[in-house]
């Protein structure tokens, strides 16, 4: 048993964070599928900005779509949408033999709706009936603004994947409005199986403290971080409001751990996936990473249900001057303009191309 197949057996997806045309076309992920239990795959705007940007595997598409009146966002959307319709294909079997719990592909809105209720579900909506495939999600991230979306999204029976979440009070928020949402449903007599997850962000936390702390807490704040959710996560799974939503037939909302790829050179570049091993989650992952983990990795056991040291651990970061909460706000905010200027600068390249000849 291989090491990615030893994580899948403790009952946790792996997903790859990456998609371009070259990794659909040249069978790789469909690779990635037999050889390292690829279930899954997210994308965000930076992703398709290198993707686009970096490569000339869109440009006929963009020559194309542009002699039929296409240009900017809709241009895009329609090559997302290609990309990930054909990735979700390879991901339908997980998808049906999991019931709709594993399997999914990710869509995120425009980054420029982040403050944008209305917009954003409206968006959400739109993109869903646009793409007309069952294991697309579409990510919204859990910012002031995107919490009411969410809810209501659920609601319209579009699944969705709650992105940039950092802390615990983060994560509750947005599981709370997947579960107003399905309340809703579930009052309103419609079908409550709408599938959710909730993307916390977790490498971001060691960069943002970096030479700000003692020694001894270098790289360890994100997975004190992260134990406190799961911990969080578990007692929601295990809550009597959970455990009657699951018997009108809702799916829970999973757990995804994202930004798992390392940033210090210092520390393992298999680091995060070896400490966020975890049951009834999900890792998405970079390429570089993936490989990293099916070539070196090593398994060490699951993450500890009741959070294990993660208070003392946050404790001894307070005292070192961290304000915990106050950082995952501004890590959100952060995380919420790179995407947006990712954004732009992947319109820009659209727009260069579209009048390349």
């Amino acid at each position: 048993m291989n090491v990615s197949t030893q994580l899948q057996a403790f009952g946790q997806s792996l997903w790859l964070d990456n998609i371009t045309r070259e990794l659909l076309s040249s069978g790789t992920l469909q690779r990635y599928c037999k050889d390292f239990s690829i279930t899954g795959l997210t994308s965000n705007p930076t992703i398709f900005n290198q993707a686009i940007g970096k490569t000339d595997a869109y440009d006929q598409a963009i020559q194309e779509k542009v002699s039929q009146g296409k240009a900017g966002e809709a241009l895009f959307f329609e090559l997302a949408i290609e990309d990930l319709k054909q990735a979700a294909a390879l991901f339908r079997p997980a998808y049906e033999a999991s019931d709709g719990v594993d399997g999914w592909v990710s869509l995120e809105v425009s980054p420029q709706l982040a403050d944008d209720t209305a917009g954003t579900i409206a968006e959400a909506k739109r993109l869903h009936a646009l793409a007309q495939c069952p294991n697309l999600f579409i990510k919204i991230p859990g910012t002031a603004a995107g919490i009411p979306a969410i809810e209501e999204a659920i609601f319209a029976g579009v699944p969705v994947n709650v992105t940039l979440l950092f802390s615990r009070g983060q994560y509750v928020a947005a599981a709370d409005a997947y579960s107003r949402g399905i309340q809703r449903r579930i009052a309103a007599d419609l079908d409550p199986k709408v599938s959710s997850v909730a993307s916390i962000f977790v490498s971001r936390w060691d960069k943002a403290v970096s030479g700000k702390v003692p020694d001894a807490l270098n790289n360890r704040l994100g997975v004190a971080v992260s134990l406190q959710i799961y911990r969080a996560y578990r007692e929601r799974l295990a809550s009597d409001e959970a455990q009657k939503l699951e018997r009108s037939g809702a799916l829970p909302q999973r757990l995804l751990w994202a930004s798992t790829g390392t940033k210090d050179p210092k520390i393992s570049d298999t680091y995060y996936i070896e400490a966020l091993a975890a049951p009834h989650t999900i890792n998405t992952m970079p390429e570089k990473t993936l490989l990293a983990f099916a070539q070196h990795g090593e398994l060490h056991g699951v993450m500890q249900e009741d959070g294990g040291n993660a208070e003392t651990l946050l404790d001894e970061f307070a005292e070192a001057g961290v304000d915990v909460l106050a950082l995952a706000d501004q890590l959100q905010a952060e995380g919420a303009e790179s995407f947006r200027e990712s954004w732009s600068e992947l319109l820009a390249v659209i727009a260069e191309k579209s009048r390349s000849k």
